[in-house]
């Protein structure tokens, strides 16, 4: 049974930081690229960064990058997003996901590549 679960969200001021966690089982983690997508109130799921199944050169959309950090550990099957000067635009539901290439190829952030989606966590940005 496939299971992916986010964890770590919350509430959080303006300039503040969190730390999101995706603890996936059920299938095999390191076969796939992991992707964290965001989607806000009343706009669509928009895929945010993406790391390949080796842990390296990570791929960033340009709202997040130099502010947040994707990682990834194998050995616990685990998929993380550090996630720093927080503002109020980071507001959102946060999902990781499976996608179906081991690499981050072009357009990692189709919703129509990813196979397994987590039930996602808030994240809340006060200002």
């Amino acid at each position: 049974q496939v299971q992916v679960h986010e964890s770590g969200g919350g509430l959080v001021q303006t300039g503040g930081s969190l730390r999101l966690s995706c603890k996936a089982s059920g299938f095999a983690f390191d076969d796939f690229s992991m992707v964290w997508f965001r989607q806000a109130a009343r706009k669509e799921r928009e895929g945010l960064s993406c790391i390949n199944w080796k842990g390296i050169t990570p791929q960033y959309v340009d709202s997040v990058k130099g502010r947040f950090t994707i990682s990834r550990d194998n050995a616990n099957n685990t998929l993380y997003l550090q996630m720093n000067n927080l503002n109020p635009e980071d507001t959102g539901m946060y999902y990781c996901a499976a996608i179906r290439t081991a690499y981050c190829v072009d357009e990692w952030w189709d919703e129509g590549r990813v196979k397994y989606w987590g039930q996602g966590t808030q994240v809340t940005v006060s200002s």
